[in-house]
């Protein structure tokens, strides 16, 4: 008896919290239910690092071959950061079309931070009222048709210069990838400062290359914070600022040299503007509200450079070298501007236009060899992609490199085929394609806006290239044997300078 009445005292005091557990489960499990989500496949991982020992020196390569077994849409983790890896058209048109908006921040690095006044930039800056209105201001008054079209004196006087060089040079062995960078260095400072910078040497050059290769350093504290001491250690904090700070102090000079031409009798009429003028007068007279500060206005000059030099000169020597690789469509090219030059001994800007087998070589180039393999982003907000969840914050990197090598799009994908751009007249023309199965230059509201100012530059100096001369390896190796390997950064070049025996042709 006194045992029952025990069980029961002890039944009825915890009675309540019993039903009060059992609430509180059953409400933790509804909750649950509703706030699972589904997630991409993903790779194993490691503690601490997740996925990094999987990218390999090539994460562009690494990565194509995980999606082949995880599919087109992949979530890998970078230490502790998740990072959404897309390699379809399918996935490329879903993050750049349909969620453009969604998908439209960039990740905030150190690098990026350091180098391009806390990305004040257009490439880097986070997705925003002040990127909306700083593209604006590019889009409208440096890269606009009309303004690209009044740089075709100095781009023609530019790649004669660099044809003469060759001509000097028949019979010899040329650096022919050094002369590519030279000249895309010359064109870019011509059109952004005025003038080149050849007094100052190997400076100025050497101070672009340490920027571009500091640019594409990765840091293991932007993605495991707790060994950012690593980064320390390397003193790539200290490195990056010292590049900075030189960088700071060029443009200064520049911008100061500009504004005092300004004010004295050698200001320059409209038609002689160069970008710095350009953004100058922007600045003073910019009515919108929007201030365009010294240190934007840096951030715009670095892109033009990163953009117009570096990945300009690598798509060139890309493209040189396919053709040197597959000499019968070197032939079909050099018959083409054969026929266009109608006996003139150099090709002309409005040429270009009427040369679709060179447009269809520089495509079938870019397919092969994407300049920026992987097209970074951000989500801005939770975003429902191919039937997944993605959260907030999660990076993206679409790797157009897999994409333009995808077989289930391209018929022989690793094949040099320009013939195949050739198949749809009404898009041959054009370096953005509306299936997102070919991105060289990205798309959506993050696409790059300086399409025509580097593809008209590439288009002028191939052609004139090859209409004038034949190209050989040196030391009897065979074309067929050229090497094509790759060395990974913010870019991907080619891993040994391209050197040629220049022959001409008349």
């Amino acid at each position: 008896m006194i045992k029952l009445l025990f069980l029961q005292t002890f039944f009825l005091s915890f009675f309540p919290f019993i039903i009060l557990m059992i609430f509180i489960g059953c409400r933790w499990l509804s909750f649950r239910s509703k706030t699972k989500k589904s997630l991409p496949p993903s790779p194993w991982k490691l503690p601490i690092i997740g996925n990094f020992h999987q990218l390999g020196s090539s994460p562009h390569r690494s990565l194509h071959s995980l999606s082949l077994k995880h599919g087109p849409l992949m979530l890998i983790h970078l230490g502790n950061v998740p990072v959404l890896v897309a390699s379809s058209a399918k996935a490329a048109m879903e993050i750049m079309k349909f969620h453009d908006l969604s998908i439209s921040g960039r990740p905030r690095l150190m690098m990026t931070n350091i180098l391009l006044y806390g990305c004040k930039d257009i490439a880097f800056s986070p997705y925003g009222e002040y990127w909306r209105q700083l593209k604006s201001i590019v889009i409208c008054h440096l890269l606009s048709n009309k303004q690209v079209k009044s740089f075709r004196r100095m781009r023609e006087e530019e790649i004669g210069v660099t044809i003469g060089m060759l001509a000097e040079s028949c019979g010899s062995t040329v650096d022919l990838g050094g002369l590519i960078v030279s000249l895309a260095n010359k064109i870019t400072c011509r059109v952004a400062f005025g003038r080149t910078y050849d007094h100052h040497g190997s400076k100025f050059t050497s101070l672009l290359i340490r920027f571009m290769n500091m640019l594409g350093v990765f840091c293991v504290g932007d993605y495991i914070p707790w060994l950012s001491w690593v980064d320390r250690l390397k003193n790539l904090e200290g490195n990056a600022k010292k590049i900075a700070t030189e960088f700071d102090d060029f443009l200064d000079c520049v911008l100061k040299e500009h504004r005092s031409k300004k004010k004295g009798e050698d200001a320059k009429s409209d038609k002689d503007q160069d970008l710095v003028d350009i953004l100058l007068d922007v600045q003073k007279n910019e009515t919108t509200g929007f201030t365009l500060g010294d240190d934007t206005l840096k951030g715009v000059i670095l892109d033009m450079f990163s953009a117009g030099t570096d990945t300009t000169y690598t798509s060139l020597e890309w493209a040189v070298s396919e053709l040197i690789k597959h000499p019968s469509v070197m032939k079909k090219l050099q018959q083409e501007a054969t026929i266009i030059a109608q006996g003139r001994s150099t090709i002309l800007e409005e040429d270009l236009e009427k040369m679709q087998y060179l447009k269809a070589v520089i495509k079938e180039s870019l397919r092969l060899h994407a300049t920026v393999p992987f097209l970074p982003r951000e989500t801005t907000e939770d975003v429902k992609l191919m039937g997944y969840d993605i959260p907030v914050g999660t990076q993206l990197l679409v790797n157009a490199w897999a994409i333009g090598r995808d077989p289930t799009v391209w018929e022989d994908s690793n094949k040099f085929m320009p013939e195949r751009f050739l198949k749809d007249n009404s898009t041959s023309t054009y370096y953005q394609s509306t299936h997102y199965d070919w991105l060289p230059f990205g798309a959506g509201r993050r696409g790059c806006p300086g399409i025509q100012f580097a593809t008209t530059i590439m288009e002028l100096a191939l052609a004139n290239m090859v209409h004038k001369f034949d190209f050989a390896l040196p030391n009897g190796v065979k074309n067929e044997d050229i090497d094509m390997s790759e060395t990974y950064g913010i870019t991907v070049h080619k891993k040994s300078s391209l050197m040629v025996v220049a022959s001409q042709r008349f």
